[in-house]
């Protein structure tokens, strides 16, 4: 395929070189056209189908070879087949010729532009799928635009060619109008320049603007449908900016940048601010994972060379000290630091009333409604429980009220092998809790590629949690004072016998209780929102777990820009959330890290892609802190250092992935990685030797077998 494309390329451009060459251009120039005018007109009264026949080809190839001259043929239409005639042949020859130029653009840079842009490309795809018709519309009707890099342009997409030629038929009929008409009087036409004046090229501006002008209407008109049944609610003047609901992640943040920007701005909590992740998620949970990890070392004192390591253990204290934690960052997340930050927080439950009301009813009883122009949804995800038969019964407990536990459970269920399944399994075994984890799926952690869930299952195992995979909870139950849960698997069920469960099945957004049924807001398993994170009301957005795609603290932080900049000045300029570079980590032990694509994705994609690993067990600091043991893995571009996605297992994997995350947000690529200097001796040296291994692999051999030869010649 790709000598197939090499040869059509260098046809084409011995075809371009030839008509340079051979000086072809003066054939469609102006003066060479106005002096063979009346030649041109003679042979069409004597032959009119060859010559209308001959004109069309050479006009079709011309576009298509992007040449120079469409203009002045476009003038030799009208001059010599009339204002009708001339105005087919060169609307069908240049929209042919256009569709073929774009064609061919497709089939020999596509790919290569793909290999290179891959995950802006795809964005680009997107767009042009919803609206690449209506833009190529537009740009058609501006002759400013050169239409043959328009038709390059457009065929690194994925634009049908049926609609790329009918949107250019349509499009360029205007222009081709006009110089059709100019070709009429041809003999007066002293320069192209003269052709189109800056009024008339002002008027195709304006024509261009038009199909933008009418989508704003357009907007304005559908936006005004969903508003009509609220109309008469909408006030005259708002007491607020901007209402946010819910004080986590994405609240805090919005509300933030609403007051940095110096807009009025009410955030609405109705429990605790934070939210879950300071309270039931992120923060707990890495404090007992920190713990867990220091018992497990001094377990294993023998290998950091202690041959005995001696504590006492008092599990009510573990979870003081998490407790504890939690209040000291309590005050980065307050009600009074944000109130000094200029935001106006109220602590109660907030409900939507219509698009610009927001009431808010106090643990007292008391209400109030605030008047704003927008309102931000961050209501954030609550642990999913399943509808398991006899749960009630015997009780369990979940992500978010696991933290008030001050004894150890003997023997533990942990229901699901996700991130916080393994988290909280590895670290209640760590603690000394008999744990066993129960996954309907496969295999734990299924996002990730096969070996990091094998790898994360040996480490799970080695700490001594029973991990049952493709097993299926089937009921609960109590007998005589024991409480069980009972399983499936290939067809056999069996017992096992519990003191905790631990549901950690994933997380559901919140979505009632707010006024989004009243209102008609569309839900799905988040609220649905354009790629502006605005609902079916553009002055309603939503942001954080509560919007999706992304259950992470550090998406819903990021989003939280998209909706308060939109949010507050959308009228005039929206943005679309960005999640071309998106980290995550699993902070079981060893850590797993990953931006981007996986092995796993790729192949589920299509994408081509190369490997480069390199092994922790290698690297010198690891093997000083008895942690050599993981892995690096990079895909990148084939052949390219462009890097697609990086995979890290390993002590501190989260931290040693930023390097990369930033690397990819700026298009940067490992050789950049390899030209920079990393302290010695430090984990973030896998990264510059990752970088490393694939540049071995792609050293020039031929090149370097003649400096061997050199370096010969220059020994005698």
């Amino acid at each position: 395929m790709k000598s197939k494309k090499l040869w059509l390329l260098l046809l084409l451009v011995a075809l371009v070189a030839a008509f340079f060459a051979f000086d072809l251009g003066r054939f469609l120039s102006l003066a060479y056209v106005k002096g063979a005018q009346a030649d041109f007109a003679a042979l069409y009264a004597e032959r009119p189908l060859l010559v209308a026949g001959l004109f069309f080809v050479i006009y079709v190839a011309v576009t298509a070879l992007s040449l120079p001259g469409a203009t002045v043929m476009t003038l030799l239409a009208g001059a010599v087949f009339g204002l009708l005639v001339g105005t087919v042949l060169a609307s069908f020859a240049s929209s042919i010729g256009a569709t073929l130029a774009m064609l061919v653009s497709r089939y020999v840079l596509r790919d290569s532009v793909k290999d290179k842009f891959g995950a802006r490309l795809a964005d680009v795809d997107k767009g042009i799928e919803r609206e690449g018709a209506f833009y190529l519309f537009t740009l058609r009707l501006v002759p400013i635009f050169p239409f043959f890099v328009i038709n390059l342009l457009m065929g690194l997409t994925k634009m049908k060619a049926a609609t790329f030629y009918w949107v250019s038929q349509l499009g360029m009929l205007a222009g081709t109008l006009v110089y059709v008409n100019a070709g009429t009087q041809l003999a007066k036409i002293e320069s192209l320049s003269g052709i189109v004046s800056p009024g008339l090229l002002a008027s195709f501006v304006l024509l261009g603007l038009f199909p933008l002008i009418a989508k704003k209407i357009v907007d304005a008109v559908k936006a005004r449908r969903v508003y009509a049944k609220w109309a008469h609610k909408k006030p005259k003047s708002y007491d607020r900016n901007m209402v946010v609901i819910g004080a986590g992640a994405a609240g805090l943040v919005t509300s933030y940048i609403a007051a940095a920007v110096k807009a009025k701005v009410t955030l609405v909590e109705s429990h605790k601010m934070g939210g879950d992740c300071l309270n039931y998620g992120c923060v707990p949970s890495k404090a007992l994972i920190k713990t867990a990890t220091l018992v497990r070392q001094m377990r294993h004192s023998a290998d950091y060379g202690i041959a005995k390591a001696t504590f006492e253990f008092d599990f009510a204290q573990v979870m003081d000290r998490v407790a504890g934690i939690v209040r000291a960052i309590e005050p980065h997340d307050s009600v009074e630091r944000y109130t000094g930050l200029g935001v106006d927080v109220q602590i109660g439950t907030a409900k939507i009333l219509d698009p610009w009301h927001v009431q808010i009813t106090k643990d007292d009883g008391s209400a109030s409604v605030l008047s704003t122009r927008c309102i931000v949804i961050a209501t954030g995800a609550r642990p999913f429980v399943p509808p398991l038969p006899g749960l009630d019964e015997v009780g369990y407990r979940t992500s978010d009220t696991l933290w008030d536990l001050r004894a150890l459970p003997r023997r533990l269920v942990v229901l699901g092998g996700g991130p916080i399944g393994c988290e909280l399994a590895q670290s209640f075994a760590r603690l000394g809790a008999q744990v066993t984890q129960v996954e309907m799926l496969p295999r734990i952690m299924i996002r990730e590629d096969e070996e990091v869930s094998a790898y994360a299952r040996q480490a799970l195992e080695a700490d001594g949690v029973v991990v049952l995979t493709g097993h299926k909870a089937l009921r609960c139950g109590v007998d005589g004072g024991e409480k069980w849960i009972e399983l499936e698997a290939a067809g056999a069920t069996k017992r096992i016998p519990f003191d905790l469960l631990l549901c950690a099945v994933g997380r559901v957004a919140r979505l009632s209780g707010f006024g989004l049924e009243e209102l008609g807001i569309p839900t799905q398993r988040t609220v649905v929102t354009d790629e502006y994170l605005q609902t079916v009301y553009p002055n309603i957005l939503a942001a954080g777990d509560v919007a999706g795609p992304y259950q992470f603290t550090h998406t819903a932080a990021h989003q939280a820009w998209y909706a308060a900049v939109n949010g507050l000045f959308g009228t005039f300029r929206k943005f679309k959330a960005d999640y071309s570079v998106i980290p995550w980590a699993t902070f079981i032990d060893p850590e797993v890290a990953r931006v981007g694509l996986n092995e796993q994705e790729a192949k589920e994609k299509g994408a081509a892609y190369e490997v480069t690993r390199y092994g922790i067990d290698d690297l010198d600091r690891a093997i000083a802190d008895s942690a050599a043991h993981g892995w690096v893995k990079v895909l990148t571009v084939p052949g390219k250092d462009r890097i697609l996605g990086v995979t890290i297992v390993g002590v501190h994997a989260g931290d040693l992935l930023a390097e990369y995350v930033l690397a990819m947000k700026h298009g940067l690529g490992l050789n950049k990685i390899l030209g920079t200097i990393h302290t010695y001796p430090t984990l973030a040296e896998a990264n510059k030797y990752a970088a490393g291994e694939w540049k071995r692999a792609h050293a020039p051999q031929g090149l370097l077998r003649w400096v061997e030869k050199f370096h010969a010649w220059r020994r005698g």
